[in-house]
């Protein structure tokens, strides 16, 4: 069987029209090495054709693609996801009104995922495109001086969990056990305190910038953008900081010696994603591949319903990809 060739536009990331002369489960099998291939050299490709209908045929197509590990089951999610089966999940639960802006899937964890796999069983009836960017080309294209500093600080991610906004500690941390999250905290570099009212406060410093360990190509690598208190909407922003108190945000990104980062610099930060972005709507039954450290993604507004699975794979050690900064391991409670 031939190797995939996609199709290029200005603007678009590459398409695949596969036309499956088997099932789709099959001609994944049959094509995972080609399709990873066209990644490698692209960054992501959005395969067109294959029917995806059904959640068990699509959970099997992904098993698929897997790396020789498997599926990757995720930790420290930011926000509620449905999971259909072992490293299968829903897209995040997040108001279809809000843009969710460009990242980097799982970037403040010491290992991520380097390969995403998208499927869409549903598309919308407007918007709602998993939007892609290239990130040594944001880096480039970043003013020097800023990119200097969040190499030599790295960004801080500032969390609390609660049961109102965002994913519980227990459902990010996949157990309620006090016992257990601090120790998969301490061993993650992460530091922690337990709050009066049960809730948990945690704060992580990572590097901003990374090498993909495989082409050696620095890439802006963080969710420094999309996790800051001002790509909220404003009247969100406005709510949030009434309710819990700047200091207290669900989540939040700071410069890696914990100074704010200013609205303008945030403001940038998402217009040079825009400036590069590609983009694709959705059609019912497209499969998705993207490599999460070269190439960041979004989900735009949408309307109408919209079904679409993710899964993680090909597990990547934050030590492999020469970090700036140095994560302190077996934290203290600050």
């Amino acid at each position: 069987m031939p190797s995939p060739s996609p199709m290029t536009r200005s603007g678009k990331p590459p398409i695949l029209d596969a036309n499956p002369r088997t099932d789709a489960v099959s001609w994944a099998a049959e094509q995972r090495t080609a399709l990873r291939a066209v990644v490698a050299g692209h960054g992501a490709v959005l395969v067109r054709g294959l029917g995806l209908r059904d959640h068990a045929q699509t959970a099997a197509v992904l098993r698929q693609l897997a790396g020789p590990d498997g599926l990757m089951a995720e930790k420290e999610a930011f926000a509620s996801r449905h999971r259909y089966s072992d490293g299968v999940y829903s897209s995040s639960k997040w108001p279809p009104n809000q843009p969710m802006c460009m990242h980097h899937e799982l970037s403040y964890r010491l290992d991520f995922p380097g390969l995403l796999l998208f499927a869409c069983l549903g598309a919308p009836t407007s918007g709602g495109a998993t939007a892609l960017a290239d990130a040594p080309t944001v880096l480039s294209k970043l003013p020097p001086r800023l990119v200097e500093r969040f190499e030599r600080e790295g960004w801080l991610l500032t969390r609390t969990y609660n049961d109102e906004i965002g994913a519980p500690y227990a459902e990010a941390f996949g157990t309620d056990d006090r016992t257990a999250v601090e120790r998969y905290c301490r061993t993650s570099g992460i530091e922690f305190a337990w709050q009066p009212d049960g809730g948990l406060r945690t704060r992580q410093r990572r590097s901003a910038v990374l090498r993909h360990p495989v082409t050696g190509r620095r890439c802006w690598f963080n969710q420094i953008a999309f996790l800051n208190e001002w790509t909220l909407d404003p009247e969100i922003h406005e709510y949030l900081v009434d309710i819990y108190g700047s200091d207290g945000l669900p989540f939040n990104t700071r410069y890696g010696d914990g100074a704010p980062i200013a609205e303008d610099t945030v403001r940038l930060l998402n217009e040079v994603y825009e400036s590069t972005t590609v983009r694709e709507p959705w059609q019912s039954g497209d499969l998705m591949l993207v490599d999460n450290i070269r190439t960041a993604h979004s989900r735009e507004p949408y309307e109408g319903p919209r079904d679409v699975l993710v899964a993680m794979t090909d597990a990547v050690r934050l030590t492999d990809c020469s970090p700036t900064v140095r994560v302190p391991l077996e934290v203290t409670v600050p």
